[in-house]
């Protein structure tokens, strides 16, 4: 049975030789992606801006598309529909109207004659900016706390350096996962949240893999130069990162195209957030290590020394 392989065995490319560009492009599109944040802003769905929410049941399976073209030409801004529950239940969210209370229930009054009386109302609720400011507020802390608690992670599992690089690479893919929706102007929801720690999940796994190749040459080539051994550790576990970030490019991509506008935002954002950790994992968390005294010591107390008994086993053959 022969194995799938997306690059040749045995490859010999010089990574390291990149870091320099890879740490300046890096630090370009952070900045660039800090500055659009901060000046162009991200575009708030409705669960941090607040709106309009109205559930609604139908006779049979609720027609999406056909709900949605009747609410679209209303001039009531960003309108989302969704299944709730069973196939029949349908949650409209309609983006808060300019204006006070009374704006919303004009908003209300319109939705419902564009729907007419084919639908049931099962309930009407206002989510007021307040609500979604502490949304807003409990999105960073979850991001933050994940973050926070993958460095301990891999502090203890490796060593602080380890756990530093692996931060930074995913405080950089965050950082670029923002940046790009604030450049594009596409709606930054709750999905969008649950994105990114699927990518920082996503991104932590990968780095993992190549730093646990690299902790293994360690222990076995002791004497070898640090780059060189990096350029080893990346190289050698290149066709599973390529290979694993393919396949989950496929799929992703079947669900963006093919999922519907619902996911489309979740499925964009886990697109790209899979590009840049992969990047990430090869061009950021690896070639940090060279810059932060990494210490052989600690990771090779106890082991075999595989180099002296293989030159010993030369000698004597």
């Amino acid at each position: 049975m022969r194995l799938i392989s997306l690059v040749p065995t045995n490859t010999k490319i010089n990574f390291l030789q990149f870091r320099k560009i890879a740490a300046v492009f890096s630090l370009l599109l952070c900045v660039a992606s800090a500055g659009l944040f901060f000046t162009k802003g991200l575009n708030f769905g409705i669960d941090f801006r607040g709106g309009i929410l109205i559930e609604v049941r139908t006779e049979g399976p609720a027609d999406i598309s056909k709900l949605r073209a009747s609410l679209s030409d209303l001039g009531l801004g960003e309108v989302q529909l969704q299944e709730f529950g069973q196939a029949s239940d349908v949650l409209i969210r309609i983006e808060r109207q300019p204006g006070g209370e009374k704006a919303q229930l004009v908003a209300v009054e319109k939705a419902k004659k564009a729907l007419g009386d084919e639908v049931n109302y099962r309930r009407t609720e206002f989510v007021g900016p307040k609500v979604g400011g502490e949304l807003i507020e409990a999105g960073i802390t979850a991001v933050v706390l994940a973050l926070g608690a993958m460095l301990v992670y891999i502090w203890f599992r490796f060593e602080w350096q380890f756990g530093v690089g692996a931060v930074v690479a995913l405080l950089h893919d965050v950082l670029l996962t923002i940046g790009i929706f604030a450049l594009l102007g596409l709606e930054f929801n709750l999905s969008t949240v649950a994105a990114i720690l699927t990518i920082a999940g996503y991104s932590i796994n990968d780095t993992v893999v190549v730093y646990d190749r690299v902790r293994e040459n360690l222990r076995k080539y002791k004497q070898m130069p640090l780059a060189e051994l990096l350029n080893l550790s990346i190289n050698g576990t290149l066709s599973r990162t390529l290979l694993t970030s393919v396949t989950t490019l496929l799929a992703l991509s079947a669900l963006y195209f093919f999922g519907g506008e619902v996911l489309a935002g979740f499925s964009f954002a886990m697109i790209w957030g899979v590009l840049v950790g992969t990047y990430s994992s090869i061009f950021i968390a690896v070639p940090l290590l060279v810059y932060m005294n990494l210490r052989r010591t600690g990771l090779i107390v106890g082991d075999t020394d595989d180099d002296d008994a293989a030159a010993a086993g030369k000698s004597t053959s």
